[in-house]
């Protein structure tokens, strides 16, 4: 199931359905998405701060569901990630969003909604910029608009020319439907009702802030849980911030994912540029894709909007 495919002047609602935001940074933001020639319906309580949650969840979840609900509502775009999204899955009514399929977009603690609402809605959502991205990045603003104003063919997702990909497969290509997002999200919902399902998928991983060993950690999970083994391919983007200023005492990042991943033996593509840092590409989740393990690139098979 795919959403009908986002026009200028068309409404996207804004959610805040994990962490806080600066009320001036949003308002800062929803200027410049304005600019761009849409029309910006503010959920009823993005401006809320309940220690580290946007308000109760009770309201975030309430502008969640309430989004899909309204008729006049063309996309709805997370404002930040941070954390909070796990709290409220039990109160998504996915037969209201199966009944109402919208652009739905978001990265980083938004990882859950995105593969859960897929997987259960059969809805393709989106690993994306957000309201408080840095959408004046070249890059990251054509692949964000092209996505939902063009994806209603098949196309190709690949790096700005001055950042190599590289590939490690045995295959010259591997398809499948895209799965993941933060690593650390993929993990907290395995043994939950909504945990990933990677088998025979192609599983995205990336990850920000955490050291070396802690990937070691949050990799280690996914390979005793199974979904590593059952996954067909394996693509990963940005691990922003997870290097040290030494390693007397640690295995390097790249230590690290050579010895979780690579030696797996499963087609691999590294350095795709999506996740916590910039150009920031949009990434379908719940498409068929395939991985061209000549070329470096991501294949998009089949339309992700109408």
């Amino acid at each position: 199931m795919i959403a009908r495919r986002l026009k200028y002047g068309d409404t996207i609602g804004l959610i805040s359905p994990a962490g806080a935001e600066n009320p001036d940074k949003i308002k800062e933001s929803i200027k410049y998405i304005e600019s761009l020639g849409f029309n910006i319906k503010e959920g009823k309580h993005i401006y809320k701060r309940l220690g580290y949650l946007a308000g109760s969840d009770n309201d975030r979840a309430e502008d969640l569901m309430n989004m899909f609900r309204d008729d006049n509502v063309d996309m709805i775009l997370c404002v930040r990630g941070g954390y909070g999204t796990m709290r409220i899955l039990p109160s998504i009514d996915f037969d209201v969003i199966q009944k109402n399929p919208k652009i739905f977009a978001g990265f980083s603690d938004i990882t859950t909604f995105l593969n859960i609402i897929s997987q259960k809605c059969g809805l393709i959502t989106f690993h994306s910029p957000m309201c408080n991205s840095n959408l004046l990045d070249k890059y990251t603003l054509e692949s964000f608009l092209s996505t939902f104003m063009n994806g209603h063919k098949p196309y190709i997702i690949k790096n700005p020319n001055n950042i190599p990909t590289r590939c490690f497969s045995s295959k010259r290509s591997v398809s499948g439907k895209l799965v993941g997002g933060n690593l650390s999200l993929l993990c907290s919902t395995i043994g939950t009702p909504f945990e990933v399902d990677t088998k025979d998928k192609i599983i995205f991983i990336e990850e920000v802030g955490e050291e070396p060993y802690k990937i070691d950690r949050l990799l280690t999970q996914l390979l005793l849980s199974g979904k590593l083994d059952e996954c067909s391919g394996i693509i990963l983007g940005q691990f922003t911030n997870c290097e040290l200023p030494h390693y007397e005492r640690s295995l390097t990042l790249n230590e690290v994912i050579t010895d979780r991943i690579l030696n797996l033996n499963k087609p691999t593509i590294t350095n795709i540029q999506s996740g916590h840092s910039y150009p920031k590409l949009t990434l379908p989740i719940g498409s068929k894709i395939r991985m061209n393990c000549i070329e470096g690139v991501i294949e998009v098979l089949e339309p992700v909007v109408s």
